[in-house]
């Protein structure tokens, strides 16, 4: 369990957490949360499924997210939304790829949101610089494919599969199995020969948990820094917020923006969001304060 190695000394033998990520051709500082905006090009997305799903929708958003501060952008091609079922390989590609093309000269990191090693090595050689796995390269030669680029990886918690995930979820100690599952691929992605400086962890909001799991989560968010990564949030209009709110997808911007500041404040080193000027916003007023 996540305190038990932390009694061990386990983070103690680790080098302190970066100051940087290393993503591709890209060097970013993490002296302040960054703001990662979310390109969905698919048609069944939670929050904005269909909105941009074809490739000039999904590119004139992504270029709108640039202009309202993006740090990166995590473009995606299947939706992971519970209950969604499998894309394929193909159609996947032919989703992503025209906006990795069109976007390839942005003077943003482009990250790839998929599990598939074949999307992950045609998104890198198309200029992405991050890879954004909810499966944490646990499919077959997805170590190796990161491994042979210069790409940053995020590594994702979850229980189960997105079509099934959010049936019964259940844990005995939530923190403590996330935080043991991140260490453990952290350390295969080490082991892989992926460097320390490429290397974001993320707890995996509504993947496999219920509200009062993803509320624990929120609350001993800083815990897992003790992991010596830097840590991504993403909780942006989930159900989580909603069954707090009352209110539907569309309509969380406020309550988004308020768990992003809430966990800027515990340590996220990374906000994937959809409402990109709100949240720039606040931590802009976050750090003015500090």
């Amino acid at each position: 369990m996540l305190r038990a190695f932390l009694i061990e000394g386990w983070f103690r033998q680790i080098s302190p957490m970066n100051c940087e990520l290393i993503a591709g051709r890209f060097t970013l500082g993490l002296d302040r949360p960054l703001v990662m905006g979310i390109v969905n090009v698919t048609p069944d997305s939670f929050s904005d499924g269909g909105q941009h799903a074809s490739a000039g929708a999904a590119i004139a958003h992504a270029w709108r997210l640039i202009e309202e501060g993006s740090d990166i952008l995590d473009i995606g091609g299947e939706s992971s939304r519970p209950g969604a079922q499998p894309v394929g390989t193909a159609e996947e590609l032919a989703r992503v790829m025209p906006v990795l093309a069109a976007l390839r000269d942005a003077k943003v990191p482009l990250s790839i949101d998929t599990a598939k090693p074949v999307v992950m090595r045609a998104a890198i050689d198309a200029g992405a610089s991050m890879v954004n796995d909810i499966e944490a390269l646990r499919r077959p030669d997805a170590l190796a494919t990161v491994a042979a680029s210069n790409a940053a990886v995020c590594l994702m918690h979850m229980q189960g599969v997105p079509r099934t995930m959010q049936t019964a979820p259940a844990y005995s100690d939530v923190i403590g199995e996330v935080g043991d599952f991140l260490r453990d691929r952290a350390q295969a992605a080490l082991d892989a020969g992926i460097s320390r400086e490429r290397i974001v962890l993320d707890p995996g909001f509504g993947f496999g948990k219920s509200a009062e799991h993803n509320l624990v989560l929120m609350r001993r968010f800083g815990e897992l820094g003790a992991l010596g990564f830097p840590l991504l949030a993403g909780i942006s209009r989930k159900a989580t917020l909603g069954a707090l709110t009352g209110r539907s997808a569309g309509e969380r911007v406020y309550a988004s923006v308020a768990a992003a500041l809430i966990l800027a404040q515990r340590g996220a080193a990374i906000l994937r969001v959809h409402d990109v000027a709100a949240t720039r916003d606040a931590l802009a007023i976050l750090t003015a304060s500090g």
